[in-house]
């Protein structure tokens, strides 16, 4: 599936380099119908993916962290709900139901996609802002074992934090230089979560555009795709990078 989807993407990218560098439109036309018929495959393969998503949904209400049971369970409910009109606009396409109004399908699952992706990077955020807290206290344990105070002896109040006008700028500067580094230090200890963030990052340019909130254009979005695609293939060649639960 990882695959196929790549393949999808690198389809779109590579369509549009074409287009953009005046390719001919018989060699177009021919990426476009091949990006369709893998578009067409995945939905094949997604057949019993809702399935799949509600037991993971289920399995996610016996969480005991009340908000990683939020953001799971609602996020794979949107999942359920987004491979339910992905099976509905295959079976339109394929002619089995001709009736269907592709476009309509097509913005209802792209909506259920993007609440799924807002859960993931919800949940993220919150597993990224519980690691900072840990790493902040167990620095201020270690600080207080060696009895050490503020490292080198510095001053972080700053030179006007003394009632001098203008101080509290670079005080606040420091402090938003101290957040990033501490959290640069986090993403690089656990490779699963960065990996999970970047993922639902890129993936989230794709409903964002299919919707029309934040128009990328098909180049972002083939990009970020083949991208997110190539991160989920390294998930399942290394298990140990999935985030869990």
């Amino acid at each position: 599936m990882g695959k196929l989807r790549a393949a999808q993407y690198a389809c779109s990218l590579l369509g549009h380099a074409l287009q953009k560098h005046g390719a001919s439109p018989e060699l177009q036309r021919q990426i476009q119908q091949l990006e369709g018929h893998l578009s067409l495959g995945r939905k094949l393969l997604r057949l019993g993916n809702s399935a799949d998503a509600l037991e993971s949904a289920k399995r996610a209400v016996h969480l005991s962290d009340v908000v990683l049971r939020f953001c799971i369970t609602v996020s794979h409910l949107n999942r359920a709900l987004y491979f339910a009109c992905d099976n509905v606009l295959w079976a339109g396409k394929s002619g089995l139901a001709p009736r269907v109004d592709q476009e309509k399908w097509t913005q209802r699952s792209f909506r259920y996609y993007l609440f799924s992706l807002i859960m993931n990077l919800s949940r993220d955020a919150y597993e990224i802002r519980l690691l900072m807290e840990q790493e902040t206290s167990s620095y201020s344990r270690r600080l207080k074992g060696s009895g050490v105070g503020v490292p080198g002896g510095i001053d972080t109040r700053g030179p006007g934090a003394a009632g001098v006008p203008g101080g509290r700028l670079p005080q606040l500067a420091l402090k938003f230089r101290l957040r990033v580094l501490l959290l640069v230090r986090v993403l690089r200890g656990h490779p699963p979560l960065l990996l999970d963030v970047v993922r639902n990052a890129c993936d989230l340019f794709i409903p964002l555009d299919k919707l029309g909130l934040w128009r990328c254009g098909p180049g972002i979005v083939g990009l970020c795709g083949l991208l997110s695609s190539v991160l989920s293939i390294l998930t399942l060649i290394c298990p140990w990078l999935r985030l869990k639960p």
